[in-house]
């Protein structure tokens, strides 16, 4: 919501400075988001006169111009490409260092063609005043010259911007905002009574409306022999200021309408509108050119104003191109509604129309204005345009529920810990419209009827708080008792969390998926149950409860390839249903990686590449279970997973075979058909419910471990072992060796191939040792190697590679 300093002073008597004025604003709720000064940025740019304007030697297009500044010096020479340059012109000069706002740069001296330019003299646009940038301004030929040209303009209105909650449609006029400041201590209210204007004759328009849900009231009048025109130079500036662009009086009075009391308005060409008005629901396929040029196809849930040749008007949002008003306007129907707030907001999201009125009617507009803001609209069409009004239609109803709140002074204690005489309540509640009635300890507070956001007593506290100050409200700690605190959030919510920064921290992209897929895909990943069937779908695709969160994934990994992005790494965490009891739902993570998506691109990897496989989609799960708390030291990994799988590329992770936390592998070729996904693709899927609780057992506290002082020793080993032997195996019994020295292990290389048994392969090792107490001889880290080799050995069969 954006007004001038000097418009809001037309509705509040105040001496405040705007600074005081901006502050009090967000103090009271009303967040002021920027404050523009033309005064303060134009303050460089003065009135000068043109002495002379010769032709420029080097350029056919440009003149040098002598400039009389009118500081006393001497003429400054100015290089200037405009077409009306001429002597004796009164313009706008920048010396150097001026920034000039409409092109972004910061004059300096300059030689343009071989000719020194020590200044510029400027345009409208690069004022930023308006759009004209046709040639240089052109002032009156008594302007002074030397005088500030933004104190000559009158362009000491600052212009301010205010962030508006939801609830206040109040203050989308400047009348509102103008009533809390006044509430505030900052002026007193400008807030004359509306004369009702006398009509001439009966309305020959008649208006029905056929559902009152739609449009609780509506009132409309004629006004005969208006003329038409552009508006005069004060409501232009005002529209100008805030960013609208002036059309023509009748237009400018509604706009004007809008922002000066919140009540927007819509004028029709009387001789336009064919018979009389009917407020319905639009037809299926009927369709409307709006006043922004385009045309939208409306359908039975959008509310119209119509006549006898079809649909004029989208009720409270916009009207329509055949009944606006033009030059040659001479009759005018002018008309204030009140329209359904849900209704405004979903045809306003549906059409992708974003409205001055429909900002205002989707927050609730006053309704005993509707009658009265139609009487001013009237006064000022008669004092800009002329004319002869009519009587008024008014049908439904024009005012709105009375809404009288019992509440207990003891309220505002209660629940904002401060102390408010009632002689204060009494004053800021009636500076801000609200009626007080009673002494205490409960007084009857009657809401004024452009509150439409107040409805109890925590909003009538909210009010006197706001007014008082809520830097006045004291800090009150909770009690938090002797007892330890207890987790905020439950044992999944932690789950999920911690799963979620993991599997980012490996490079994926979080997606969120349909909890619904189709009944095939179902059926894939082991569900498809009747009780998991939905009974109304909202779409036939997508029928079923998801088993597992894969399909979705897989679909979001083919739409990216799909677009030019095959090297994506995608996860999710969320429910996956296995039947329809609470035992039956669980929380799940999986991933899925498909191209150079690959994890492993940092470090020594065995498989030289950064092409995602199997070995990836098992390190993300790993990943999560440790994130997740899961005890990894009993982690058991079984080749071979489930349906959806590659038998001979995928594996099962488990604590024993009765609790299987996931799999991970490369989907099955079948499993990509069914899908329609393109491969090779790696997956995996982790159930969070299935980790088991840490077991919870009284223990001496332990010293952290502290970073050893020592360097440490990296050795590699490579082993020949049978073709059934593990790579865990190797890692395993390395680790077992000496686990106060030896810190990790990893598998850096599997090679089988030439130079090596059919029935055999390599395995490559590099095992950390990490000396605590000091420094290991050569002889120490030979023994320690010495062990390892012997221990892979004993336990795998395995012999050291030469």
């Amino acid at each position: 919501m954006k007004f001038t300093l000097s418009w809001l002073k037309e509705h509040l008597d105040t001496d405040e400075p705007l600074e005081k004025l901006a502050e009090k604003l967000t103090m009271i709720g009303l967040e002021v988001e920027s404050i523009e000064d033309k005064a303060k940025a134009l303050a460089p740019f003065s009135i000068a006169r043109v002495i002379s304007a010769e032709q420029h030697p080097n350029a056919d297009r440009l003149r040098v111009c002598m400039v009389d500044t009118g500081d006393g010096g001497a003429p400054v020479q100015v290089v200037c490409g405009a077409p009306n340059a001429r002597a004796g012109l009164v313009s706008v000069f920048s010396p150097p260092g001026t920034f000039i706002p409409g092109k972004n740069i910061t004059l300096g001296v300059g030689t343009i063609r071989g000719v020194e330019s020590r200044g510029m003299l400027c345009s409208a646009a690069e004022l930023e005043i308006s759009e004209d940038h046709d040639g240089i301004m052109e002032l009156p030929a008594d302007a002074p010259i030397g005088k500030g040209y933004a104190e000559w303009a009158g362009l000491g209105d600052p212009v301010l911007e205010i962030n508006l909650t939801p609830n206040r449609q109040d203050c989308t006029g400047v009348h509102g905002i103008a009533r809390d400041l006044s509430a505030a201590d900052m002026g007193k209210f400008i807030d004359p009574g509306i004369r009702p204007v006398k009509g001439e004759f009966p309305c020959p328009v008649k208006v029905t409306v056929e559902d009152t849900t739609l449009c609780p009231g509506f009132a409309l009048r004629l006004v005969r022999g208006v003329k038409n025109g552009p508006s005069p130079e004060w409501l232009q500036k005002r529209l100008i200021s805030i960013g609208l662009r002036p059309i023509n009086a009748l237009v400018d009075i509604t706009n004007f309408m809008t922002y000066d009391r919140a009540r927007p308005l819509h004028v029709f060409d009387a001789k336009k509108v064919t018979g009389n008005l009917r407020v319905r629901r639009a037809k299926e396929g009927e369709s409307l050119l709006a006043l922004d040029g385009r045309t939208y196809t409306l359908d039975p849930t959008i509310c119209v104003i119509a006549d006898e040749h079809g649909v004029e008007s989208l009720a409270g949002i916009m009207g329509g191109e055949t009944s606006g008003c033009d030059e040659n306007t001479s009759d005018v129907l002018i008309e204030s509604a009140l329209w359904n707030e849900i209704n405004i907001a979903q045809t306003g999201r549906k059409l992708g129309i974003n409205s001055d009125a429909r900002y205002r009617f989707e927050r609730g507009v006053d309704p005993a204005f509707m009658v009265p803001g139609l009487e001013l609209a009237t006064k000022l069409v008669m004092e800009l345009c002329g004319g002869t009004p009519s009587e008024t239609v008014v049908v439904g109803n024009a005012f709105g529920d009375d809404r009288i709140i019992d509440f207990p002074l003891a309220e505002v204690k209660r629940l904002a810990g401060i102390e408010v005489p009632l002689v204060e309540m009494r004053r800021i509640l009636g500076h801000l419209g609200f009626m007080v009635a009673g002494n205490g300890p409960v007084v009857k507070i009657a809401v004024p009827s452009w509150r439409t956001d107040v409805h109890g007593k925590a909003d009538i506290v909210e009010e006197i708080v706001r007014i008082v100050g809520v830097e006045k409200v004291p800090m009150t700690p909770f009690e938090r008792g002797d007892d330890a605190r207890k987790p905020v959030l439950t044992t999944i919510q932690s789950r999920t969390r911690r799963a979620k920064r993991a599997l980012a921290a490996r490079g994926m992209v979080e997606a969120v998926t349909w909890s619904f897929i189709s009944k095939p895909h179902a059926e894939l990943f082991g569900g498809g149950q009747a009780e998991l069937v939905l009974a109304n779908p909202i779409a036939s695709d997508l029928s079923d409860m998801r088993p597992s969160l894969l399909p979705g994934l897989v679909a979001a990994a083919q739409a990216n390839t799909n677009r030019g992005y095959p090297d994506v790494a995608l996860f999710e965490v969320g429910q996956v249903f296995k039947g329809d009891k609470p035992e039956n739902q669980f929380v799940a993570a999986s991933g899925v990686r498909h191209g150079f998506a690959s994890a492993k691109g940092m470090g020594r990897h065995w498989s030289g590449s950064a092409q995602t496989d199997a070995l990836d989609a098992k390190a993300d799960a790993f990943a999560v279970l440790a994130a997740a708390g899961a005890p990894m030291q009993a982690l058991q990994i079984v080749p071979g997973g489930a349906s959806w799988l590659h038998p001979g590329r995928s594996g099962t992770i488990q604590i024993g075979p009765q609790n299987v936390l996931g799999y991970f592998g490369e989907l099955h070729p079948r499993t990509l058909e069914a899908l329609g996904a393109d491969g090779p693709l790696m997956a995996f899927e982790v159930i969070l419910d299935r980790i088991p609780e840490a077991k919870k057992k009284p223990s001496r506290a332990k010293p952290l471990l502290e970073l050893s002082a020592f360097q440490p020793v990296s050795r590699d080993f490579a082993f020949i072992v049978d073709q059934g032997v593990k790579a865990g195996d190797i890692v395993r019994a390395a680790q077992g060796v000496d686990k106060k020295l030896i810190t990790d292990v990893s598998v850096f290389d599997v090679y089988e191939g030439k130079g090596i048994d059919p029935a055999k392969k390599s395995i490559a090792i590099a095992v950390t040792i990490q000396p605590r107490e000091k420094t290991l001889t050569d002889q120490e880290i030979d023994a320690v190697a010495a062990k390892i080799v012997a221990e892979v050995t004993k336990k795998t069969g395995g012999t050291l590679r030469g």
